[in-house]
């Protein structure tokens, strides 16, 4: 007699930076809740996050977000068979408003606890979103703070190719952002905007790293942004800004596509995926869909939702790890700085 294999339900828990994110979790790729409490509004007010106020406001969140995660999946903690939590990387008071709610959960109701890397999530984002997706496959992670050029080689195992040398890409779509009067989050509004714009007004350069085909840099870009704002300035000159946010995410968007593409045909890979808050960026995807098509490459990324910081993809990277055995104890603490890869 052929036993049913048993779902397993993972309750997960994310607070790395300004989202207060639970979600509940089926085999990894099945979501039957997945609840998110944005701090946008009130970091907007300050130009970008303040760990202080994300720290407070997690907790004041976090217990009524875990709530309704588990009502909206019409389960208890009875039923769920492990907590899933981000631990790192982040920043270090909301990771631990995260852990701290994850640790007494698996205490008090002698549940496994299972530590998830961020990143590691934003890349298991994408088995929600496409069932049948399995690696290997190369993977850009893009967001504020990380982008990455990834090689996956299994569920939670990871080949690191390429890494920025300074800015990420979001905290380059957030400093332009600010530079031409749009504010924060700068990635949607940049993006926004540009559709107004021309993307081939403005040259701005493209950096190569002469030691590395797979790292990024995008300092330079940001500097040749605001000098060039800074010139028309000084000169009195108008300053067409869809035009420099058309210009100036094209640049962005031809190196990231240009670096996974080549990295992919090195690595013989034929399926690409896109990860992080940055893959929401249309002008990207239009871009690596194109680049994929004439590759021959097959391309896979997460609905919108799924690119933002959130508890779904954290129960998805969660499943995988306690299927292969990872566990966590009591003494799980949050690693601010933790590197992809790392336990």
């Amino acid at each position: 007699m052929k036993m049913e294999k048993k779902d397993i339900k993972i309750l997960a828990i994310e607070s790395s930076c300004d989202e207060t994110s639970a979600a509940v979790v089926v085999n990894g790729r099945e979501v039957l809740s997945n609840i998110i409490y944005s701090q946008i509004d009130i970091h907007t007010l300050y130009g970008g996050v303040v760990p202080e106020i994300a720290s407070r406001k997690h907790i004041e969140k976090v217990n009524q977000v875990i709530r309704t995660a588990l009502k909206e999946a019409d389960c208890t903690l009875d039923d769920v068979d492990a907590i899933a939590v981000t631990y790192g990387p982040g920043l270090v008071g909301a990771l631990l408003v995260g852990v701290g709610a994850a640790k007494a959960i698996s205490y008090a109701k002698n549940i496994p606890l299972v530590g998830v890397h961020h990143i590691e999530g934003h890349i298991a984002a994408n088995f929600i979103e496409d069932k049948t997706l399995e690696p290997p496959f190369m993977c850009l992670v893009v967001s504020g703070g990380h982008t990455h050029l990834v090689k996956v080689t299994d569920y939670g195992q990871f080949e690191i190719l390429g890494v920025t040398r300074d800015d990420a890409a979001g905290e380059a779509f957030d400093k332009v952002a600010r530079a031409i009067g749009l504010g924060y989050p700068g990635g949607p509004k940049v993006d926004k905007l540009a559709k107004e714009g021309n993307p081939d007004a403005i040259e701005f350069p493209r950096a190569k790293i002469s030691d590395s085909a797979y790292d990024f840099s995008f300092s330079g870009l940001k500097s040749a942004v605001l000098n060039y704002i800074n010139q028309k300035e000084m000169k009195n000159e108008e300053i067409n800004r869809a035009d420099v946010a058309a210009s100036f995410q094209k640049a962005v968007t031809d190196v990231l596509t240009e670096h996974t593409i080549y990295a992919a045909r090195k690595y013989g890979m034929d399926k690409i995926a896109l990860a992080g808050g940055v893959a929401s960026n249309s002008a990207l995807r239009a871009s690596m869909k194109a680049a994929c098509e004439k590759a021959g490459i097959q391309l896979y990324y997460p609905a919108p939702i799924l690119c933002t910081d959130n508890a779904a993809m954290i129960g998805a990277a969660g499943y995988y790890e306690f299927i292969k055995g990872t566990r966590h104890g009591l003494d799980l603490n949050a690693v601010p700085n933790l590197k992809l890869g790392e336990r």
